[in-house]
């Protein structure tokens, strides 16, 4: 039996300028940034696993996001808004301040604060209109709406924000590429990051743009094997076959899954080892992520697609912790596409942040296949499952 939980993110852009702007009034549930990203989230838990003690015993978590095809010209036409404020991160809250200047703020009374959850809307009264100063429907996490103070110091507005999970560090107040090559950094903890799917090509733009990101080591198989084999990829297949080049791939990833603080590019298709079902003994050892291509055209097809993939269990690749679906390509996306694992990859780390130790574990003791339910040291995988978990 399966229970599944599914909850959806919403990771947009916001809006912040120094300007006025008039908007007529609306709250911060009906008036939203142009989207960038949707993630939606999937918790599946196992219940034919009892022990409660082994987290990844009990299941498997899988968080996809999902890119709808956007032109470059429709990219041209969203603002880049500039950062008019000073962010604070102290631990158990967040101070952000706002300058005032030039608004001609009568009393409090003509100012709007509305947080709730992981969105903030700030809206000052001028001149008979509402300004809105910041607005931004993902926070870089979530936030206790309640115990939200704000108060005017001089020409700022000074808004204090308690945060839900004191021991995580934001880097800004919100979610972006820079807030989230920051902060993967802390969650990861030098875990090295898989990318797998059907495009070699895509795959390795995607995993540049990761590593450079997060100051990893970009690393590709597709690479590796041909200066190995001082042939291409296409040669080789034409001599040996696509089996030939997936086993040498599966020696490449061995001696790959115990580096840390790397990307790594897969092959795609049919000779890639992770197209293939029981070879990812060594893609384990990383977080991985499946840049899925699809045809669907908005979230829930892609969501219902994602689960459909799931439950089907056929398709190698529903192995990966997270799941980036695709319409289309272009390779000035591959940056946002790259945002779009982070910001995945951070909510997964952030809903059980004991899998980073466990990746080390599983490399520690020797990527033996036995992932997401560990077996304690000494258990022999060609002995089958006879050695219990318990107790470990």
């Amino acid at each position: 039996m399966v229970d599944t939980t599914i909850s959806t993110i919403t990771c947009s852009g916001f809006s912040c300028s120094q300007n006025p702007i008039n908007t007529s009034h609306l709250s911060s549930l009906q008036k939203l940034c142009k989207p960038k990203w949707s993630c939606i989230s999937f918790s599946l838990t196992d219940l034919s696993f009892p022990s409660p003690r082994l987290l990844f015993g009990n299941g498997r978590h899988l968080k996809t996001s999902y890119s709808p095809k956007v032109s470059s010209q429709s990219l041209s036409t969203i603002p880049v808004p500039s950062k008019n404020y000073e962010f604070l991160d102290g631990s158990s809250e967040v101070e952000l301040r706002l300058q005032l200047g030039g608004q001609n703020i009568q009393s409090t009374r003509d100012i709007f604060v509305d947080a709730n959850g992981t969105s903030l809307t700030i809206k000052v009264q001028h001149s008979g209109s509402l300004i809105t100063l910041m607005e931004t429907n993902h926070l870089f996490d979530k936030i206790k709406p309640a115990e939200t103070i704000w108060y005017i110091d001089d020409d700022e507005l000074v808004i204090n924000l308690k945060k839900q999970d004191p021991e995580l560090k934001w880097p800004d107040i919100m979610e972006s590429w820079e807030s989230l090559t920051l902060g993967s950094m802390q969650l990861l903890k030098g875990a090295s990051i898989y990318i797998v799917g059907d495009s070699t090509e895509i795959n390795q733009q995607v995993a540049q743009e990761l590593a450079v990101g997060l100051g990893y080591t970009p690393l590709s198989t597709k690479e590796l094997l041909e200066t190995f084999a001082k042939q291409s990829i296409d040669s080789w297949l034409l001599a040996e076959g696509s089996d030939s080049v997936a086993e040498a791939e599966i020696a490449i990833l061995q001696s790959l899954s115990s580096h840390v603080r790397a990307v790594v590019a897969t092959l795609g298709g049919q000779q890639g080892a992770a197209r293939r079902a029981g070879k990812w003994r060594h893609l384990y050892a990383g977080f991985t992520v499946w840049l899925s291509q699809t045809e669907t055209t908005d979230e829930d097809s892609a969501k219902e697609e994602a689960r459909s993939h799931i439950k089907d269990g056929r398709l190698a690749y529903s192995n990966a912790d997270v799941v980036v679906k695709l319409q289309g390509w272009d390779t000035d996306h591959a940056k946002s596409v790259a945002e779009g694992c982070l910001s995945a990859l951070k909510q997964l780390i952030l809903s059980d942040k004991k899998l980073p130790g466990k990746k080390s574990l599983y490399i520690r003791l020797g990527c033996r296949g036995d992932w997401p339910n560990i077996k304690p040291p000494g258990w022999d995988p060609s002995a089958g499952d006879d050695v219990s978990p318990s107790g470990f």
